[in-house]
């Protein structure tokens, strides 16, 4: 069924705005020392092609692997933290404007929402084709509180790791990265399952234990702000 103006519309406000919310709100965070405009933009654009990129991967992937659910979803998890961090790093961390630490969470949090943003829109249009207005607030709602919340989590996670060895040594560097890798995967991985497997209030325990782990990224957020101090 071909998607309405009016549904395309409702389903662009539902996945972009709480997108731009949080970026709003880790931008505020770093307002000492804003990143260019053009930047930002450019790597939240880079995050929302990542998706249609993705997509079909996860596809064969689905094909190939649907049987087995714990390998399918890690893969899954491993393709779209990798284009995240991808879009992030073509856009922003390959340029001069990357000059300080901070700057990796920042443009991975903003490749993290940008992929929220464009993942978001599609599974509304899909909602609201096939449920309704009602199915889809419910929809944006949830995705809204846990899996978006997810993309930055993993990826700020991996941005907090490439930000501590800002001026470290490329063996150092790669570690690092691969370690942060490993770690957004994994979490992704575990949060994709227990959604999957989860019903009713078990999974607002689930999006209660991510919005802990984002304290703490906001704790390690502070911290790394504080290493061009050093």
């Amino acid at each position: 069924m071909i998607p309405t103006p009016q549904t395309i519309f409702f389903a662009l406000s539902g996945g972009f705005l709480p997108a731009l919310l949080w970026l709003w709100f880790w931008l505020h965070e770093d307002r000492a020392h804003p990143e260019p405009r053009g930047m930002i933009i450019g790597t939240f654009l880079a995050g929302m092609v990542a998706v249609p990129l993705v997509l079909p991967l996860e596809q064969i992937i689905e094909s190939h692997f649907a049987s087995q659910v714990f390998l399918m979803v890690f893969l899954w998890a491993t393709i779209e933290e990798t284009f995240k961090w991808g879009a992030a790093y073509f856009s922003a961390l390959e340029t001069k404007e990357y000059d300080e630490p901070v700057d990796a969470i920042i443009y991975m949090v903003t490749a993290a929402l940008g992929f929220a943003a464009m993942e978001n829109t599609l599974f509304l249009i899909s909602a609201i084709t096939d449920g309704g207005m009602g199915s889809s607030f419910v929809t944006g709602n949830l995705r809204f509180i846990g899996a978006s919340l997810l993309h930055v989590l993993a990826s700020g996670i991996l941005g907090f790791f490439i930000a501590e060895t800002f001026k470290k040594s490329l063996l150092n560097k790669q570690l690092c990265f691969f370690a942060g890798l490993a770690i957004a995967v994994l979490l992704h991985t575990t949060f994709n399952l227990y959604i999957m497997k989860s019903q009713g209030t078990s999974i607002f325990a689930i999006f209660a234990l991510v919005w802990v782990a984002i304290l703490f990224l906001i704790a390690g957020f502070e911290k790394v702000k504080q290493i061009k101090k050093r």
